[in-house]
């Protein structure tokens, strides 16, 4: 039974539903919105119980739902809530940003499930936020679903207390790109190559900003950097076909052409970077 509720969760968490029938719950919360609160879980229409739980950061593993248990609303529209202690132990990890989102209970509604604002289990995974790591690992944990406006609330406060901090540059230089922000990503990384000039992630990041402001001749020799920097073929396919895109977009075919060779040398057979060239080169050709 356990095993088959973990999987009912899943679909939950993924099945967009329509919830709203006669309550005042609201699902419109994305769940990293929703940190040490107590949420609850869209469910079909044709359902009668809600399924709740509780939302935290693992510092080490990410954002989590713990499951706290059921409740229906009865005709007065109390609620009357189920939580079983079997429950209390099923997690899952929200690592996916296209997990449905979520109504958050507000604190009369948490009083009536008899429920503490915060679950007793909870002081197990606090952690202190004076910390660079954690406050990188907080924007590392944001970043990953998606989040990167929250997690650079993390990331720029650690980078005042130490910017050179292993794994911070790249997170900060990562949320600003993700943002379209590619000016500030730019000195971030600039700083970071100073102090590690031998990192190729540094060279990709900035490669893609440089890229997406049309520098091309600066993204051009920062990937070339990257590249000769690398021992993954992945990673240098990617920076190949970022800049073969960045020429096609200005119709540059001899640089197209190539850096569409240098990927398809790096590139696995019918990757997804492969795959893009032939799209590239076929958008090309019909337009002759």
């Amino acid at each position: 039974m356990k095993k088959l509720f973990i999987i009912c969760l899943s679909i939950l968490l993924f099945t967009n539903t329509n919830a709203q029938e006669n309550s005042e719950l609201k699902f419109e919360t994305n769940f990293y919105d929703a940190v040490n609160k107590w949420v609850v879980l869209p469910k079909k229409s044709t359902d009668s119980i809600y399924t709740y739980g509780f939302i935290y950061i693992d510092i080490s593993a990410g954002i989590t739902f713990q499951l706290g248990g059921s409740f229906y609303i009865d005709k007065n529209k109390k609620y009357i809530g189920n939580a079983e202690p079997a429950f209390q132990i099923t997690k899952k990890r929200l690592d996916n940003p296209n997990i449905v989102k979520m109504a958050v209970l507000d604190d009369k509604k948490i009083a009536e499930l008899n429920l503490a604002k915060e679950p007793d289990w909870l002081v197990h995974y606090k952690f202190s936020e004076d910390s660079v790591e954690n406050l990188k690992q907080l924007g590392y944990h944001f970043n990953h679903v998606g989040a990167c406006e929250k997690a650079l609330l993390y990331l720029n406060k650690a980078y005042k207390k130490e910017p050179h901090h292993k794994g911070l540059e790249f997170e900060i230089a990562y949320a600003y790109n993700h943002l379209g922000q590619y000016d500030k990503s730019i000195p971030i990384l600039e700083k970071a190559l100073k102090n590690d000039s031998k990192n190729y992630s540094f060279y990709r990041e900035l490669g893609y900003a440089y890229s997406k402001l049309n520098k091309l001749d600066m993204a051009e020799k920062t990937y070339k950097k990257g590249i000769s920097l690398s021992d993954s073929n992945f990673e240098k396919s990617e920076m190949a076909v970022n800049m073969a895109q960045g020429y096609f977009l200005i119709k540059n075919k001899a640089k197209f052409d190539e850096w569409a060779k240098i990927t398809r040398t790096y590139a696995e057979k019918d990757s997804q970077y492969a795959q893009y060239i032939d799209f590239f080169e076929k958008e090309w050709n019909s337009k002759r």
